[in-house]
């Protein structure tokens, strides 16, 4: 797993509206249309958002009609998943073995 698409995956989450919208899409697509009635921002800066999101691989997007459909990108919850796994292994082994 690259560290590159990590902190990719970092930086994109490293918004409060990103974080949230992230959150939401846990419960599977969304319209760009629900996901913009939960804030209080404007279509253009949600498709900032969106764009930020789908560029990192965190979320994959599909045109329907004239709306976009947003879904989390399973793979890269999984390399998500193995990075903080990874850490907690580390974290649970405890001691420095430089100390």
């Amino acid at each position: 797993m690259s560290h590159k698409t990590i902190v990719l995956f970092m930086k994109a989450l490293a918004d409060e509206t990103r974080l949230k919208i992230f959150k939401m899409l846990q419960g599977g697509e969304l319209c760009a249309c629900d996901i913009l009635d939960e804030f209080t921002i404007t279509q253009p800066t949600l498709s900032y958002h969106m764009k930020i999101l789908s560029e990192s691989g965190l979320v994959h997007s599909r045109k329907d009609g004239v709306w976009m459909k947003y879904s989390l990108n399973p793979t890269s919850l999984n390399l998500l998943r193995q990075f903080f796994e990874e850490i907690e292994v580390v974290a649970a082994q405890g001691d420095c073995k430089k100390c």
